[in-house]
């Protein structure tokens, strides 16, 4: 086992998961659906903290088990959870409910994330968090970016692809689009970007205010 590899591995085993979180996790996994790993959830839950969010979008539910660890951080937090799936947004519903965040801090959408995203209001939101499908992720941040306020934050988990973002002999279009929105949104003066390797892999954009 590398290095790398055993440290992942630590990170895993040490990571603790409320009891609510993970039956959350148990019940989208019986589901089919493919929520963020728990270490994931507690770097999330540490940015909605030190974010102090109040106001939060998460595109792709994982059954619930996102807006959980972004609410774990955050308790006082709106949370809009968005997702295609019905079956995934009722599992996140029922999540939420059995977790008692009271039902006037979460709002439920049932659409495509390019239909609902372009509707929300700019600059009103603490964090983005942007779990969807892969091939409109470019599409999603840029959304994403308008929607949170100056000094927001933009996280999008998977990036890495299993490690195909870091083969250079990987070239499907997934994979560039990973590659590309790494390398673009890190060089651009608009945003304080952070990737993490734990877990799945985690981008971090944090929106710089205007200059005056």
């Amino acid at each position: 086992m590398s290095g790398h590899e055993a440290n992942e591995r630590f990170v895993q085993e040490t990571t603790v998961e409320p009891e609510h979180i993970a039956r959350a996790r148990a019940h989208a996994l019986e589901l089919g659906a493919a929520p963020i790993s728990p270490a994931v959830g507690a770097q999330a839950a540490v940015i909605s903290a030190a974010s102090r969010a109040l106001n939060i979008v998460e595109v792709g539910t994982g059954g619930g088990v996102s807006g959980l660890w972004l609410l774990h951080g955050s308790p006082r937090a709106t949370i809009t959870t968005i997702d295609s799936e019905p079956e995934h947004l009722g599992a996140a519903r029922q999540a939420f409910a059995d977790a008692r965040v009271p039902a006037a801090r979460a709002r439920f959408i049932t659409g495509r994330a390019a239909d609902v995203l372009p509707r929300m209001n700019e600059a009103s939101y603490d964090i983005v968090f942007i779990d969807a499908d892969p091939e409109g992720v470019i599409e999603y941040v840029e959304h994403g970016l308008r929607l949170v306020r100056a000094g927001g934050t933009v996280l999008i988990p998977r990036v890495l692809s299993g490690g195909a973002v870091a083969d250079p002999v990987r070239r499907d279009a997934i994979t560039t689009a990973y590659r590309s929105l790494i390398q673009e949104v890190q060089a651009s003066p608009a945003v304080i970007g952070a990737l993490s390797t734990t877990g799945e892999g985690l981008l971090q954009l944090t929106t710089r205010p205007a200059q005056g």
